[in-house]
Parts: C-alpha cells; structure tokens; sequence
C-alpha cells in the first residue's frame, strides 16, 4: 500500500507483552531486537517516536516482586522505579547505534487543556528536528487515573495526531484483529484490512491480553478510530514476529491495517472529538440527530431531550440519540442546569428566559465533530 511507501513519520507502540517476559522482568534480548530494526528504518531516513509499555512490568523486577501489584501506591511506586530502568536500557541499547533518546511522561491533563496540549506537540516536533527519538510513556507514577484506566494504545493514537505521523503501528501479543477470538475459536480468520471502523468491527473486540499489561483489542479499535480521524494509518502486528517492523514498512502482508480516512479533521476539531475528555451528555431526537449528521447544523435546544452529567459552559459532551448511541462530541455552551432549563424550547424562547447574553446554540457547529 502506497501509506508505507510514503511514510516518513512513524509511531511506534510497544506493548507489555512485546518487551517483557512473562514474569514481568524486561525481555532484553527482545528489546533489542526491536531497537535494532528500529535504528534500520532510522537509517533509511524515518523518523520514530516510540510509545513503550513496560515500566511497571519493569519496576516490578526492580523491586523484586513476584507479580504486579493491585494497590495504587504500589503500582505508582513501581512505575517509578521502572521508568528508569526501562529508559535505561533504551539508552544504552540505542547508544551502540549512535541514536539519542529522550523521555516525555504525559498524562490526560496534556492532552485535555489546549495549551498543554500544544506544549506537547511542539516538544515532540523539537526532539524529532533534533534527531532525537522519543520514548513516551503515561505518568503512572502520579496519573493514578492513567493506571487504573489508561492504556498506550490510546495514547499512541493522540501522539500520531499531535506529530501529524503517516503511520501508528501497534505491536502487541496478537497478530491482528480476527473474525473471532483466536483464543476461543479455531475457525477465527486474520482481518487483513478494515476500510470503515462499523459496530460490527467494534463487536470483535475482545478483553484485556496479559496479566502485565493493561490493553486489549478494544482499546487497539479506540486507537484506531482516532487514527482514523487523523488521517494516520495504523496496524497491528505481533510484536516478537522476526523483523516484524521492517517488513511492515516493506509493505508486507502483516497484522491487520486501518485505513485512515479521506478527509483530516482539524487540529481544533480532532482535540474537540479526543483530547478533551467529555464531563456528561445531551440526548437529541432523531430530528436533530439526522440535522446534525447530514446537514451540518448546530445543535439548538429545540432538539434536546435530555442530559447526562454535571458538565459547565466550555465542557466537553458527547451527543448520544434516544438510543443512548454516541454519534458526535463538542463543546457545550450552556451547564447541565441550563439545558435541562432550555431542552425542547424554541430560540427565541431560550433568549426570553434569559435575560444576559446567550448563545443561539447549545454545541456551535464550529465545535462539533460527528464520530460517525
């Protein structure tokens, strides 16, 4: 496919399972090995911002624990230990072949506030224009959401947009997506290529894969989605397939590929749809959903039926149907008080009830990006 052949900027997302045995301890001969073909599509003039599980895995080790701990002061203690060990052993692997690495820890606060999130992009543009190679990881040290919840795949996903990357590959513990869980089902078949990311795709998805690591194949569609959005293509592969990341960029036939949409969405819009986290939702009748949808219009009170959260004026809400389907995200200019106050009545209505000035729409179609 001609995105491999294009390709100049790559993300590189090495799950737990790829670089760690099935201890906990990081597999070094297998890092290696990654960080060899790495530095030989350095040489073929790629650049690569490596997204690496591995640092609790890794602190585990170094604390001499005999598996991964549950309590969050635990988990936080051996992340912090195992970034060091983790970026040490990129470092000195990364030496031998003359390449430079440098540490970005981020959390959802990078990417959820726009400055931040700038702040991020433009750092990661510095080390690239540098020829440095980012290693990037969650914060699990302090994020205690990042641990309980997060997972790199997501991560990786809003980096590729942050960089504008052609590619995302995820490396990870299975060969692609498949028609059925492989693990349950002998007759399941390797998915080569998905065009369009249906409920059907999303149904595939299974449940969390080592005990070490914290995603699974749904967090790898999440990823995928938001590739998608951003006009980066993706692909999951098995991480410890020999040369696995130079045959890739060979355009082998390897893992399972994510077509990347047509279209980009914006910088603004794509931090709108996955960088702010959402604080609630509006629930809208068909009217306003198919208006919304096809004709490209703002979301006004009229069409709202309900409403989900505790969320203020500039938060983030998702936009779900009578069916409690999400299909749009944005940027609400009312609180959840003043649209249960304004949902079904018309305009000129709303500015009757309130005497200061209002805005006409509850989600302005400049900040609305439909998901669907």
């Amino acid at each position: 496919m001609s995105v491999f052949h294009n390709a100049r900027r790559i993300v590189v997302k090495l799950g737990t399972s790829t670089i760690t045995e099935s201890s906990g301890g990081i597999d070094r001969a297998q890092l290696k090995n990654v960080v060899d073909q790495i530095a030989q599509l350095r040489a073929r003039g790629y650049q690569v911002v490596i997204v690496s599980s591995g640092a609790i895995a890794a602190g585990v080790e170094g604390l001499g624990l005999e598996s991964r701990p549950t309590g969050i002061p635990e988990l936080q203690a051996a992340a912090s230990v195992g970034q060091g060990l983790l970026l040490h052993e990129y470092t000195t692997l990364f030496n031998a072949h003359g390449l430079k690495v440098g540490q970005i820890l981020l959390t959802q606060y990078d990417v959820t506030y726009r400055q931040q999130y700038l702040n991020s992009r433009n750092a990661l543009k510095t080390l690239l224009r540098l020829g440095i190679i980012p290693i990037i990881n969650e914060n699990d040290a302090t994020a205690v959401d990042e641990i309980k919840f997060g997972d790199n795949d997501t991560l990786a996903a809003l980096v590729s947009n942050l960089i504008r990357a052609d590619l995302l590959i995820l490396l990870s513990d299975t060969e692609g997506l498949y028609s059925r869980n492989p693990r349950h089902a002998h007759e399941a078949t390797l998915i080569e290529v998905v065009d369009d990311i249906t409920s059907e795709i999303e149904s595939l998805a299974g449940g969390v894969g080592t005990n070490f690591g914290s995603g699974g194949m749904t967090t790898k569609i999440q990823a995928a989605r938001i590739a998608a959005f951003a006009q980066v293509g993706m692909i999951i592969a098995h991480g410890r397939r020999e040369s696995v990341l130079i045959d890739i960029m060979d355009a082998k036939k390897i893992g399972t590929f994510f077509a990347p949409r047509k279209k980009r969405l914006s910088g603004h819009r794509l931090w709108i749809a996955f960088g702010k986290i959402p604080m609630g939702s509006v629930i809208v009748d068909d009217g306003a959903a198919n208006a919304l949808i096809s004709a490209g219009k703002s979301l006004l009170p009229a069409g709202i039926v309900g409403s989900e959260g505790e969320f203020q004026e500039g938060d983030a809400v998702n936009v779900k149907d009578i069916r409690g389907n999400i299909f749009a995200k944005g940027i609400t200019n009312y609180s959840f008080g003043e649209v249960n106050q304004i949902k079904g009545l018309k305009s000129s209505e709303v500015l009757e009830r309130f005497t200061d000035s209002v805005s006409e729409e509850v989600i302005h179609r400049d900040c609305l990006v439909i998901l669907r």
